[in-house]
């Protein structure tokens, strides 16, 4: 190989680089959204109210945040290329948060999990019309391989449908927008200025309702529980801010799926909640379906530098 190639493909292998990059910050965001769920689901049997759940998401967010990225140890993390941009996607994530822990109240952590596992198949299609990002035949056809994969878990119908999986299609819709929005946030500000913004939305709405939905809790365990949703919330946004600003958000997407792994883990482990054969099965079908969508992209990347 000439050095004229060999310089030519210095740019491809830069941008493969970031791409795996982006890739294994997703597949580390979906542990902390895992354990985000078993605080969130802790909570719940405490009897604290999800509302405060949801206040306590953010007012951590917050602190944890202007720690580190403030004004005054970060000049210009303030300043936003697309203010609505950033209050929409902060508002988007407020209303994902709040359907999901009022889910949690009712549902084990792998039935929640899966139903919002169609949201990696809402944000592929959503890519292509609003980002550009169009997906290959081969990339559609294996996600909609894991989304079949997500209704051998579930097995919707009469008897296993439950009022409270309605929070969690309410989840679905907030988080794939969400997505959406990271992605073309990533375009115009940095990843510290879309963190900066993130639970701010958030915080201001929920800080007028504090009056009425405090109840301070009585163990130390839903002190800790509280603190960690934010911690915990806060890091696995992070990592998908990364991620979105390395990877395109089709590629992405299907790596969402590894919650489930995690969340059937933590739900054995914390909760005693044991997989059924449909769960495992289905969790089959969904990883098969990511290393799929994985390998597709190594061999057109190879495709591309051969």
């Amino acid at each position: 190989m000439s050095e004229n190639q060999e310089t030519g493909l210095a740019p491809q292998r830069a941008e493969r680089r970031q791409r795996l990059i982006g890739i294994g910050l997703m597949c580390l965001a979906p542990i902390m959204f895992a354990s985000l769920d078993a605080a969130g689901k802790t909570l719940a049997r405490t009897g604290t109210d999800p509302l405060l759940t949801t206040f306590m998401r953010y007012a951590v967010n917050v602190a944890l945040v202007t720690a580190f990225l403030n004004p005054v140890t970060r000049p210009g993390v303030a300043r936003t290329r697309r203010l609505p941009l950033q209050i929409l996607r902060s508002l988007l994530l407020f209303g994902s948060t709040g359907c999901n822990f009022l889910a949690l109240q009712h549902l084990q952590l792998a039935e929640t999990v899966t139903i919002q596992f169609t949201a990696p198949l809402v944000v592929a299609l959503l890519a292509g019309p609003i980002l550009g990002e169009w997906s290959s035949r081969m990339r559609l056809a294996a996600i909609a391989v894991g989304f079949l994969g997500v209704l051998v878990i579930v097995r919707p119908g009469a008897d296993s449908f439950q009022p409270a999986m309605l929070y969690c299609f309410g989840n679905v819709g907030f988080y794939a927008a969400y997505v959406i929005v990271t992605r073309k946030l990533a375009a115009y500000d940095s990843s510290a200025t879309t963190v900066f913004y993130t639970g701010l939305a958030g915080l201001t709405l929920m800080s007028p309702l504090l009056p009425w939905i405090w109840s301070a809790p009585t163990s130390v365990l839903a002190w800790t529980m509280l603190f960690a949703v934010g911690l915990f919330g806060t890091a696995g946004h992070w990592l998908i801010v990364l991620a979105h600003a390395r990877a395109p958000a089709n590629v992405l997407a299907p790596f969402l799926y590894t919650q489930l792994l995690w969340s059937v883990a933590l739900g054995f482990l914390v909760f005693g909640d044991r997989p059924s054969v449909w769960t495992l099965a289905g969790a089959a079908i969904i990883v098969a379906s990511g290393l799929v969508l994985l390998a597709e992209d190594a061999a057109r990347w190879s495709r591309r530098r051969g």
